[in-house]
């Protein structure tokens, strides 16, 4: 039986904060201001009685010759919320949001054997895309060697050998 959320759109950091239990880890101060600085990130989190339940985050990415679709980057639902159509609620809260903002589809990637998150995604519409394979690099932090997001006249192409 659905447990009845309400789904609100993050946008101040004492919200992120506040559901932090939320996230894999405890939030980032940097990473969190600069999340919700880009207009193309979005965090949707689902209150119950005013806790916050679950959340999901999407990324815009845009391609040239493709247009924008949103990246589901992250899903999660307390526990004790679990199994109450949250996440499903969620994922299509997110879907709707991309919709309105002109994005022409929504992706997600996670485990074959993630039974829970194949079952949230596949019961708020999404379907499986046969022969996919998630590639990924990993780098370490280091904030010192942080080079800022975005286009600027200071900007230098990090992947061109020449410099």
């Amino acid at each position: 039986m659905a447990i009845r959320s309400e789904i609100r759109r993050v946008t101040r950091q004492d919200d992120v904060m506040a559901a932090g239990r939320l996230l894999d880890g405890p939030p980032k101060q940097g990473a969190t201001e600069r999340f919700l600085a880009e207009s193309g990130h979005h965090m949707l989190i689902a209150y119950v009685d005013g806790v916050p339940a679950g959340m999901v985050t999407g990324v815009e990415t845009t391609h040239p010759d493709k247009g924008t679709e949103m990246f589901l980057y992250e899903l999660a639902v307390d526990e004790p919320y679990r199994r109450h159509g949250i996440g499903r609620a969620l994922t299509a809260a997110l879907a709707d949001l991309a919709r309105r903002r002109g994005c022409y589809g929504m992706w997600v990637a996670t485990e074959g054997d993630n039974e829970p998150a194949l079952a949230t995604y596949t019961s708020a519409g999404g379907v499986s895309e046969p022969d996919q394979t998630v590639l990924v690099w990993t780098f370490e932090e280091d904030p010192a060697d942080t080079v800022p997001a975005g286009p600027g006249p200071d900007r230098t192409d990090r992947t061109d050998p020449r410099g």
